[in-house]
Protein backbone atom coordinates (compact mmCIF):
# COMPACT_ATOMS: atom_id res chain seq x y z
CA UNK A 1 0.00 0.00 0.00
CA UNK A 2 0.92 3.51 -0.20
CA UNK A 3 -0.40 6.48 1.55
CA UNK A 4 -0.31 9.68 0.00
CA UNK A 5 -0.23 12.58 2.97
CA UNK A 6 0.18 16.53 4.41
CA UNK A 7 0.43 17.79 7.46
CA UNK A 8 0.58 21.58 8.86
CA UNK A 9 0.28 22.96 11.91
CA UNK A 10 -0.52 27.20 12.70
CA UNK A 11 -0.26 29.07 16.09
CA UNK A 12 -3.66 30.84 14.86
CA UNK A 13 -4.78 34.01 15.72
CA UNK A 14 -4.89 33.89 19.75
CA UNK A 15 -2.34 32.13 20.94
CA UNK A 16 1.33 33.01 21.53
CA UNK A 17 3.25 29.67 20.90
CA UNK A 18 1.94 26.35 19.52
CA UNK A 19 1.34 23.46 21.92
CA UNK A 20 0.27 21.15 19.42
CA UNK A 21 2.67 18.61 17.84
CA UNK A 22 2.59 15.93 15.24
CA UNK A 23 4.11 13.09 13.87
CA UNK A 24 4.35 11.74 10.43
CA UNK A 25 6.42 8.46 10.04
CA UNK A 26 5.77 7.02 6.96
CA UNK A 27 8.39 4.78 7.03
CA UNK A 28 6.07 2.73 9.78
CA UNK A 29 2.44 3.96 8.33
CA UNK A 30 2.16 6.12 11.26
CA UNK A 31 0.20 10.03 11.62
CA UNK A 32 -0.64 11.32 14.95
CA UNK A 33 -2.01 14.38 16.40
CA UNK A 34 -1.10 15.79 19.84
CA UNK A 35 -2.76 18.79 21.33
CA UNK A 36 -0.79 19.78 24.65
CA UNK A 37 -2.00 21.63 27.50
CA UNK A 38 -0.76 23.03 30.81
CA UNK A 39 0.11 26.25 31.54
CA UNK A 40 4.05 27.97 31.24
CA UNK A 41 4.53 25.93 27.82
CA UNK A 42 4.45 22.75 29.57
CA UNK A 43 1.64 22.04 27.27
CA UNK A 44 3.97 21.94 23.99
CA UNK A 45 6.45 19.76 26.37
CA UNK A 46 3.78 17.21 26.73
CA UNK A 47 3.11 16.68 23.29
CA UNK A 48 6.93 16.85 22.10
CA UNK A 49 7.52 14.06 24.40
CA UNK A 50 4.62 12.12 23.18
CA UNK A 51 6.00 12.70 19.49
CA UNK A 52 8.92 11.24 20.43
CA UNK A 53 8.17 8.07 22.47
CA UNK A 54 5.40 7.25 19.86
CA UNK A 55 8.41 7.60 17.08
CA UNK A 56 10.51 5.75 18.93
CA UNK A 57 8.54 2.65 20.03
CA UNK A 58 7.70 2.23 16.63
CA UNK A 59 11.33 2.25 15.51
CA UNK A 60 12.22 -0.09 18.23
CA UNK A 61 9.84 -2.75 17.62
CA UNK A 62 9.76 -2.32 13.64
CA UNK A 63 12.97 -3.99 13.89
CA UNK A 64 12.51 -6.53 15.85
CA UNK A 65 8.83 -7.74 16.32
CA UNK A 66 9.88 -9.70 19.27
CA UNK A 67 11.27 -6.95 21.51
CA UNK A 68 9.97 -7.05 24.98
CA UNK A 69 7.57 -4.38 25.42
CA UNK A 70 6.60 -2.21 28.64
CA UNK A 71 3.41 -2.85 29.13
CA UNK A 72 1.39 -6.35 28.76
CA UNK A 73 -0.44 -6.94 26.13
CA UNK A 74 -3.95 -7.26 25.38
CA UNK A 75 -5.08 -11.19 24.31
CA UNK A 76 -8.69 -9.65 23.07
CA UNK A 77 -6.33 -7.62 20.43
CA UNK A 78 -4.14 -8.19 17.32
CA UNK A 79 -0.25 -7.40 17.47
CA UNK A 80 -0.57 -4.15 15.61
CA UNK A 81 -3.60 -3.21 17.64
CA UNK A 82 -1.52 -4.35 21.07
CA UNK A 83 1.55 -2.21 20.02
CA UNK A 84 -0.28 1.30 18.85
CA UNK A 85 -2.08 1.05 22.00
CA UNK A 86 1.18 0.45 23.88
CA UNK A 87 3.15 3.31 21.71
CA UNK A 88 0.84 6.11 23.48
CA UNK A 89 0.50 4.56 27.01
CA UNK A 90 4.22 4.51 26.97
CA UNK A 91 4.01 8.40 26.13
CA UNK A 92 1.39 8.79 28.61
CA UNK A 93 4.05 7.19 31.27
CA UNK A 94 7.17 9.67 30.12
CA UNK A 95 4.53 12.45 30.49
CA UNK A 96 4.04 12.23 33.93
CA UNK A 97 7.22 10.77 34.38
CA UNK A 98 8.94 14.66 33.42
CA UNK A 99 6.02 16.01 35.11
CA UNK A 100 6.72 14.82 38.42
CA UNK A 101 10.82 15.79 37.89
CA UNK A 102 9.93 19.10 37.14
CA UNK A 103 7.60 21.60 39.17
CA UNK A 104 6.66 23.80 36.62
CA UNK A 105 5.08 21.33 34.51
CA UNK A 106 2.87 19.36 36.64
CA UNK A 107 -0.13 18.64 35.17
CA UNK A 108 0.52 19.15 31.70
CA UNK A 109 -0.88 16.77 29.12
CA UNK A 110 -1.52 15.92 25.92
CA UNK A 111 -4.53 14.72 23.91
CA UNK A 112 -3.14 12.21 21.45
CA UNK A 113 -5.17 10.99 17.95
CA UNK A 114 -3.32 8.21 15.57
CA UNK A 115 -3.99 6.19 12.56
CA UNK A 116 -2.00 3.29 11.83
CA UNK A 117 -1.98 1.66 8.58
CA UNK A 118 -1.13 -2.31 8.55
CA UNK A 119 -1.43 -4.94 5.95
CA UNK A 120 -0.32 -8.37 7.13
CA UNK A 121 -0.22 -12.08 5.73
CA UNK A 122 -2.66 -11.25 2.79
CA UNK A 123 -5.80 -10.36 5.51
CA UNK A 124 -6.10 -7.01 3.31
CA UNK A 125 -5.43 -3.66 4.69
CA UNK A 126 -6.33 -1.94 8.45
CA UNK A 127 -6.65 1.92 9.24
CA UNK A 128 -5.88 1.35 12.99
CA UNK A 129 -7.39 4.35 14.57
CA UNK A 130 -6.42 5.14 18.68
CA UNK A 131 -6.84 8.13 20.54
CA UNK A 132 -7.58 9.84 23.93
CA UNK A 133 -9.09 13.19 24.33
CA UNK A 134 -10.63 15.40 21.92
CA UNK A 135 -8.14 15.74 18.75
CA UNK A 136 -10.53 13.74 16.58
CA UNK A 137 -9.97 11.53 12.99
CA UNK A 138 -12.44 11.79 10.09
CA UNK A 139 -13.08 9.77 7.10
CA UNK A 140 -13.33 11.48 3.43
CA UNK A 141 -14.78 8.49 1.60
CA UNK A 142 -16.59 8.97 -2.32
CA UNK A 143 -16.93 12.80 -1.43
CA UNK A 144 -18.45 12.86 2.12
CA UNK A 145 -17.02 13.28 5.48
CA UNK A 146 -17.70 11.29 8.56
CA UNK A 147 -16.18 11.66 12.18
CA UNK A 148 -15.13 8.50 13.12
CA UNK A 149 -13.48 9.27 16.98
CA UNK A 150 -16.66 9.87 19.55
CA UNK A 151 -14.61 12.61 21.94
CA UNK A 152 -13.17 12.07 24.88
CA UNK A 153 -15.03 15.35 26.72
CA UNK A 154 -17.94 16.08 29.18
CA UNK A 155 -19.70 18.12 26.24
CA UNK A 156 -19.78 14.10 24.20
CA UNK A 157 -20.46 12.39 27.22
CA UNK A 158 -24.00 14.80 27.95
CA UNK A 159 -25.05 14.33 24.21
CA UNK A 160 -24.62 10.74 24.62
CA UNK A 161 -26.56 10.39 28.10
CA UNK A 162 -29.11 12.59 26.53
CA UNK A 163 -28.50 15.70 28.58
CA UNK A 164 -28.32 18.16 26.37
CA UNK A 165 -29.46 18.43 22.47
CA UNK A 166 -26.69 18.65 19.69
CA UNK A 167 -27.90 22.44 19.72
CA UNK A 168 -27.35 23.19 22.98
CA UNK A 169 -23.61 21.14 22.64
CA UNK A 170 -22.56 24.29 20.38
CA UNK A 171 -22.73 26.98 23.26
CA UNK A 172 -22.16 24.47 25.87
CA UNK A 173 -20.49 26.69 28.67
CA UNK A 174 -18.06 23.55 29.77
CA UNK A 175 -17.36 22.89 25.84
CA UNK A 176 -13.15 22.68 26.57
CA UNK A 177 -13.39 19.96 29.33
CA UNK A 178 -12.08 16.82 28.60
CA UNK A 179 -12.69 13.50 30.65
CA UNK A 180 -9.28 11.66 29.50
CA UNK A 181 -5.44 12.84 28.23
CA UNK A 182 -2.24 11.62 28.48
CA UNK A 183 -0.38 12.79 31.64
CA UNK A 184 -3.20 12.91 33.99
CA UNK A 185 -3.19 10.04 35.19
CA UNK A 186 -0.55 6.85 35.27
CA UNK A 187 -3.35 4.26 33.69
CA UNK A 188 -4.63 5.88 30.30
CA UNK A 189 -7.77 3.98 28.83
CA UNK A 190 -6.96 4.23 25.22
CA UNK A 191 -9.53 3.71 22.64
CA UNK A 192 -8.91 2.17 19.37
CA UNK A 193 -10.67 1.36 16.37
CA UNK A 194 -9.92 -0.74 13.37
CA UNK A 195 -11.68 0.55 9.54
CA UNK A 196 -11.04 -0.96 6.39
CA UNK A 197 -9.94 1.57 4.12
CA UNK A 198 -10.71 2.03 0.32
CA UNK A 199 -8.56 3.06 -2.19
CA UNK A 200 -8.93 6.93 -2.17
CA UNK A 201 -9.78 7.19 1.36
CA UNK A 202 -8.60 10.04 2.68
CA UNK A 203 -8.15 10.36 7.17
CA UNK A 204 -8.35 14.01 8.28
CA UNK A 205 -6.45 13.68 12.05
CA UNK A 206 -7.12 17.29 13.46
CA UNK A 207 -6.57 19.14 17.14
CA UNK A 208 -10.05 20.67 18.34
CA UNK A 209 -8.28 23.90 17.16
CA UNK A 210 -9.41 22.86 13.39
CA UNK A 211 -12.88 20.95 14.52
CA UNK A 212 -14.12 23.70 17.00
CA UNK A 213 -13.77 26.57 14.06
CA UNK A 214 -14.55 24.94 11.16
CA UNK A 215 -17.82 23.10 10.77
CA UNK A 216 -18.05 19.67 9.66
CA UNK A 217 -20.04 20.89 6.41
CA UNK A 218 -17.31 22.97 5.97
CA UNK A 219 -14.69 20.88 6.22
CA UNK A 220 -16.16 18.28 3.63
CA UNK A 221 -17.01 21.43 1.51
CA UNK A 222 -12.66 21.81 1.27
CA UNK A 223 -12.12 18.42 0.83
CA UNK A 224 -14.78 18.13 -2.36
CA UNK A 225 -13.64 21.51 -4.07
CA UNK A 226 -9.34 21.49 -3.39
CA UNK A 227 -7.59 19.13 -5.39
CA UNK A 228 -4.00 18.08 -4.27
CA UNK A 229 -3.50 17.54 -0.29
CA UNK A 230 -1.30 19.93 0.32
CA UNK A 231 -3.58 22.51 -0.83
CA UNK A 232 -6.50 21.35 1.07
CA UNK A 233 -4.55 21.49 4.48
CA UNK A 234 -3.79 24.47 3.88
CA UNK A 235 -7.02 25.86 3.35
CA UNK A 236 -8.39 23.78 6.43
CA UNK A 237 -6.25 25.75 8.52
CA UNK A 238 -6.78 29.18 6.56
CA UNK A 239 -10.53 28.68 7.12
CA UNK A 240 -9.63 27.60 11.01
CA UNK A 241 -7.74 31.47 11.42
CA UNK A 242 -10.56 33.35 9.13
CA UNK A 243 -12.86 32.17 11.37
CA UNK A 244 -11.28 33.47 14.81
CA UNK A 245 -8.14 31.13 14.95
CA UNK A 246 -8.74 31.31 18.73
CA UNK A 247 -6.68 27.82 19.67
CA UNK A 248 -3.51 26.20 17.58
CA UNK A 249 -4.48 24.63 14.81
CA UNK A 250 -3.10 21.39 13.47
CA UNK A 251 -4.51 18.90 9.99
CA UNK A 252 -2.70 15.58 8.97
CA UNK A 253 -4.26 14.29 5.20
CA UNK A 254 -3.18 10.70 5.24
CA UNK A 255 -4.88 8.91 1.48
CA UNK A 256 -4.38 5.46 1.41
CA UNK A 257 -3.88 3.78 -2.28
CA UNK A 258 -3.49 0.16 -2.64
CA UNK A 259 -0.22 -0.82 -4.31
Amino acid sequence: MRINYAAKTDVGMKRDNNEDNLLVFPEQNVFAVFDGMGGHAAGEVASAIAVNEVKEFFTFTGKDEDATWPFKADRERTYDENRTVTAIKLANQRIIEQSEQDGAKKNMGTTAVMVHFVERNGSGAQALIAHVGDSRVYLFRDGRLQRVTIDHSLVEEYLRLGKITAEEAKTFPQKNIILRALGQQKIVDVEINAFQPHPGDIFMLCSDGLSGMVSDEMMQAILQKTSGLDAAAKKLIDTANANGGIDNVTVILAQFLPN
